[in-house]
């Protein structure tokens, strides 16, 4: 199980294609990666609204969209920009080091 406070390597950078979404876990916790060019930004991967993965949802702009309904999410802050969800999801801190992706389950402040 992961310490709130740690890293944990979740995948490689080209795991993940530019402009795209991926899902991992991070110990039990589902994670959507999102990435853009050399940044990357983790949400948790349960949409607020029905429960389903946001990893197979769309990537548009700084946007992670839901497949199910539509929500939509704003990948650096986890708030929602488009109903019908109306709560955000978190957002976990991610390193890079070399090709390797690290996430942290702490909050992003």
């Amino acid at each position: 199980m992961s310490d709130a406070g740690s890293f944990e390597k979740v995948c490689a950078l080209a795991d993940i294609p530019d402009g795209g979404v991926i899902g991992v876990e991070v110990g039990e916790t589902p994670v959507a990666l999102v990435r853009k060019g050399d940044q990357v930004y983790a949400l948790h991967d349960v949409c607020s609204h029905a429960e389903v993965k946001l990893s197979e949802g769309e990537v548009y702009d700084d946007t992670l969209e839901c497949w199910l309904h539509g929500s939509c999410f704003d990948v650096h802050t986890g708030k929602p920009t488009g109903p019908p969800a109306i709560k955000p999801v978190n957002v976990y801190t991610v390193k890079i080091d070399g090709d390797d992706v690290l996430v942290s389950l702490s909050k992003e402040s």
